[in-house]
C-alpha cells in the first residue's frame, strides 16, 4: 500500500510574507506538515510541491522529497489545489512509473495536527470503496442557522431559509449539526484527482475534528494564537 503525503508550500503569501518558512517551536511551518507526515505509520511517501528554491532545501533538511520546483503557472494566488496535485501525480508517474494508492493532503497552515488524524483518515477511506475522498471537518462557532446575506433592498435575508422559514429563532438543541471544512488533513484517491479531474469527488467522507483542535494561521493573529496553544497542544 502505498501512501504519498503531498505537501504544497508555494513561496508567496500574502498575509503573513514567506508565511510557510513562518517559525513555530524553533522550526518553520513546512516543517510540522513534514513532521506529522514522517511520524504517521501509513504515510510511505513525503513530497513538498514548492516554487521556492529555499523551502525546497527546508524540505529536504526536515526529511522530505523535493524532486522538483513547480513550474510558475501553478505557484499563483489563484492557482487552486487540483493542478497542484496533478502535476505531482504526473510527475511521478512519467518520471519514476509510481503511482501511490492513496494521497493525503497536508497543509503547512495547519501546522497543530496529530500524526494518528493521518493513519485514521487513511483508514476512513480505506474502509469505503465506493468513497472517492475524506475531509476533516469541525462544528462551527456560528452555526449556519443563524448566519444572513444582505439583499438587494438591504434587508437581512437568512442564508438557510430553504431548510427552515425562521431558521435564526430555533433553540440551539434543535439546530442540525453542520459542519465546516477546516483544511487540517485532506485523503484522496489519485482516480479521484486524475479521472474524476476532483480533490474530493461525490463521495466524501467526513473525518470530524473537535474545533478546538483547529489552528488555521492565515494571519500574524493566527500565528501567534498557534504559537500560544502549541506547547499545550
Amino acid at each position: 500500500m502505498h501512501v504519498l503525503a503531498i505537501i504544497p508550500a508555494r513561496g508567496g503569501s500574502k498575509g503573513i510574507p514567506r508565511k510557510n518558512l513562518a517559525e513555530l517551536l524553533g522550526k518553520p511551518l513546512v516543517a510540522h506538515s513534514i513532521a506529522h507526515a514522517l511520524a504517521a505509520k501509513r504515510v510511505t511517501r513525503t513530497i513538498v510541491s514548492t516554487d521556492d528554491e529555499e523551502i525546497r532545501r527546508v524540505a529536504i533538511a526536515h526529511g522530505a522529497e523535493a524532486p522538483f520546483l513547480r513550474p510558475a503557472a501553478l505557484a499563483g494566488d489563484a492557482v487552486l489545489d487540483l493542478p497542484v496535485f496533478q502535476h505531482v501525480l504526473e510527475f511521478l508517474r512519467d518520471t519514476e512509473n509510481y503511482r501511490p494508492d492513496i494521497v493525503v493532503h497536508l497543509r503547512p497552515t495547519t501546522p497543530l495536527r496529530k500524526p494518528e488524524w493521518l493513519d485514521e483518515a487513511v483508514q476512513l477511506l480505506l474502509k469505503d470503496p465506493q468513497a472517492d475522498s475524506v475531509r476533516s471537518v469541525s462544528l462551527p462557532a456560528a452555526h449556519p442557522y443563524r448566519v444572513f446575506r444582505l439583499g438587494e433592498a438591504g434587508y437581512l435575508e437568512p442564508l438557510m431559509r430553504h431548510e427552515h422559514p425562521e431558521p435564526f429563532l430555533l433553540r440551539r438543541q434543535d439546530l442540525p449539526a453542520l459542519y465546516y471544512y477546516n483544511c487540517v488533513v485532506d485523503v484522496t484517491r489519485p482516480t479521484t484527482v486524475l479521472d474524476k479531474q476532483s480533490m474530493t469527488g461525490e463521495r466524501i467522507l467526513p473525518f470530524i475534528i473537535d474545533a478546538d483542535q483547529v489552528f488555521d494561521v492565515d494571519s500574524s493573529r493566527d500565528l501567534e494564537i498557534a504559537r500560544f496553544f502549541a506547547e499545550r497542544f
